[in-house]
């Protein structure tokens, strides 16, 4: 354990009699300080002993260094000498290899002639045998040496390709005769191994069959055979990649090209199989049923990309990415070279299908809006003037905007645009969103919400209406919500197929065309919708509101708290308020509540000034001003609230006593007014022309 002087003197000190007050002994510092003395007295001859022997390690160590280093040199010495022998050794094996490679050129230069002469012999011997007409050599009868005939008759093929024919001619027929009976009886026990599944004799026969003509034709024997009994199920797709991977595990241990006969396969399968059932799928509904026809492509197409997804994991050569797009292509061109024009024209006659089954379920004749001089005309004096032109339509609640119809619109512009994405060729992508898009807003937003719009600015009473029915904040509510999904499909579908093109711009360009355009109609409309509104308080006033109320012939004897008109007005702005919450969104709903607001003090103002206030009726008048007030917090806006507390601080003018008038009129909220709108509400006063009052006042 490491060591410790305290805990060693605490030890030495316990064990020491008279060193502590152990068992009730006293101390005896005397003798634990002898005991001390001669503890260190110890310790140091301790400490002579082990110095003395540290000394004799440390020579011992430093003679056997010497001795170990006086070694190593030796050591040093001898592995140089070996190192010598061994390069010496090194340069006499190179010169007897060099020596044994030289002989071994000089026998090979011997030896090959020979063979070749040899050879030369034997094809000699086996030609004369064709010459004389009488094949009597064992390895052209016996059938089981039919490897080493077609050996020999692959080379005397290609030797009697180099004779003269008007001399050689008989012979020459011989010999290719063979050849080719040769090659059949090759193919045939090729095709045998093939069914009876015997690997090893297939691999034996296609590698004799490599240097013939016919290898083609075995290659095309294995092609067709693997294919029977391939195709038995519908799922044509299927079958093919289980069958491309079996034939992938077969082929290398068949032929010495294994990716040349996978990819024939491939292309056989394509050309054929596939090519035929998509012809089939789609020329039954080229004509007849666009909609079944984009949907058929579109699978066909999917699943046959699928497929050549499936296929980039086999060794195809050295492209294949491009070997599987021609073959795609060579199946689909006839059908993808007019796609967008058949995906245009189906989802135009689809989306006017689907607005006028709309239209006819509500019994409704669409009315032609109108193009042309005249209707711009029109839009632009309605635009300045916010007039009505034109006679008002009675659209009986109905706001013409369906979301069932806009989801079925976005719905079917949803699949062109996955139809767009896949089918389309990269370079014409975003031209062809471009189209769809142009589509959707064409009919969803131009033929549908503008057409609301329309309808809906046409049914707007004239202010001067009475009992108006305002439905155009419902058409600005259901316009608000399909706004919302158009411009989510935008985002979703649309962008990322032009988010690298020039067409991003246009597209967002004709987006902020078609929203600025709805949104001055939409604008328009809310605007003269207000206008309606006031104009039904208008009449509500005018109905209610008596002169008597604010002039009331007895004096002592008001019993009400505010006038009916003020009643029915607030509950009417409640009802209003209330439609504007439901009917809009986020800003918007501040924005027409403040301009409400805004028209709605204006309208009290105005009617206030109308009439002569005794003091009682001034009274009554405050309250009802303090019921308006607290109609005007239900806008939850600071500047309508801030209005109608300074209009009742203008109230109050109606009834304070002539003495306290310069001070009410330098209050905090009438302060900054300007001084003829004082004056103009002091005039009211049914005692302002007495000569006290017109002094104070002024």
């Amino acid at each position: 354990e490491p060591f410790v002087a305290d805990e060693y003197i605490e030890r030495l000190a316990w064990r020491t009699p008279g060193g502590g007050s152990r068992g009730g002994e006293a101390f005896d510092p005397k003798r634990l300080l002898e005991e001390f003395v001669n503890h260190i007295q110890e310790l140091q001859v301790m400490d002579e002993r082990i110095q003395r022997k540290v000394e004799k390690l440390e020579q011992q160590c430093q003679k056997e260094a010497k001795e170990f280093a006086k070694k190593v040199q030796e050591l040093q010495k001898s592995n140089q000498v070996a190192f010598q022998h061994f390069q010496e050794l090194d340069e006499h094996i190179s010169y007897v290899a060099t020596k044994v490679c030289h002989l071994g050129d000089q026998l090979e230069g011997v030896n090959t002639p020979r063979q070749r002469a040899v050879e030369a012999q034997k094809l000699m011997k086996y030609f004369n045998e064709f010459l004389d007409g009488e094949l009597k050599s064992d390895v052209f009868t016996n059938s089981e040496k039919i490897k080493e005939a077609a050996d020999i008759i692959q080379k005397l093929h290609l030797i009697a390709q180099e004779l003269p024919f008007d001399r050689f001619s008989e012979v020459k027929s011989k010999i290719a005769s063979k050849y080719h009976d040769l090659e059949c009886q090759l193919i045939q026990e090729f095709t045998s191994a093939q069914r009876r599944g015997e690997i090893s004799r297939m691999r034996e026969v296609a590698a004799v069959l490599l240097h013939f003509k016919g290898y083609s034709h075995c290659v095309d024997v294995y092609i067709k055979q693997c294919q029977e009994g391939a195709f038995l199920r519908n799922d044509v797709f299927e079958d093919a990649a289980i069958l491309c991977q079996r034939v992938n595990k077969q082929v290398g241990e068949v032929f010495s090209n294994p990716e040349t006969v996978l990819a024939k396969l491939i292309q056989n399968i394509f050309e054929v199989k596939l090519q035929s059932y998509v012809k089939d799928q789609l020329e039954e509904y080229r004509k007849s049923d666009a909609e079944q026809y984009l949907k058929n492509l579109y699978d066909l197409y999917t699943r046959t990309t699928n497929l050549s997804s499936k296929l980039m994991e086999f060794n195809l050569g050295t492209d294949k990415q491009t070997f599987l797009s021609k073959l795609i292509k060579s199946i689909f061109i006839p059908y993808l070279e007019n796609y967008i024009e058949v995906e245009i024209g189906y989802l135009k006659s689809r989306s006017a299908m689907i607005l006028q089954r709309y239209y006819d379920s509500k019994n409704h004749q669409k009315r032609s809006i109108g193009t042309g001089g005249i209707q711009d005309l029109k839009e632009r004096i309605r635009q300045r003037t916010n007039l009505p032109l034109g006679p008002s339509i009675d659209t009986h609640g109905e706001t013409f905007l369906s979301q069932e119809v806009v989801v079925n619109l976005l719905q079917e512009t949803k699949q062109a645009f996955e139809r767009c994405h896949r089918l389309s060729d990269p370079s014409d992508l975003p031209k062809n969103a471009f189209r769809i898009f142009s589509m959707l807003v064409e009919f969803l937003c131009t033929e549908h919400i503008d057409y609301a719009l329309e309808t809906g600015l046409a049914g707007i009473p004239s202010s001067d209406s009475k009992n108006a029915n305002l439905y155009f904040l419902d058409v600005v509510h259901q316009a608000n919500t399909i706004f919302h999904l158009f411009d989510k499909q935008f985002n979703d579908h649309l962008m990322p197929l032009i988010s690298s093109s020039p067409k991003l711009s246009e597209c967002l360009q004709k987006k902020k065309d078609i929203i600025e355009q709805m949104e001055v109609k939409l604008d328009m409309g809310i605007d003269r919708t207000l206008n309606c509104m006031i104009g039904q308080m208008k009449h509500i006033l005018a109905a209610e509101q008596k002169k008597t109320d604010f002039k009331p012939e007895d004096e002592n004897n008001v019993l009400i708290q505010y006038t009916n008109a003020c009643v029915k007005v607030c509950g009417y702005v409640r009802k209003q308020v209330e439609k504007i919450r439901n009917s809009m969104d986020g800003k918007n709903v501040d924005t027409v509540l403040m301009e409400l607001g805004v028209r709605f003090h204006r309208l009290i103002y105005e009617h206030l000034q109308q009439y002569s206030y005794s003091c009682m009726g001034g009274m009554l008048a405050i309250c009802d001003v303090a019921e308006y007030r607290k109609c005007a917090k239900d806008f939850k806006i600071a500047l309508v609230l801030q209005l109608f507390d300074t209009l009742h601080a203008l109230c109050n003018l109606l009834v304070v006593a002539p003495d306290n008038l310069k001070q009410v009129c330098s209050g905090e909220q009438l302060a900054n007014l300007d001084k003829n709108i004082l004056h103009s509400f002091v005039q009211l006063r049914v005692d302002y022309r007495s000569a006290r009052l017109a002094r104070h006042f002024s």
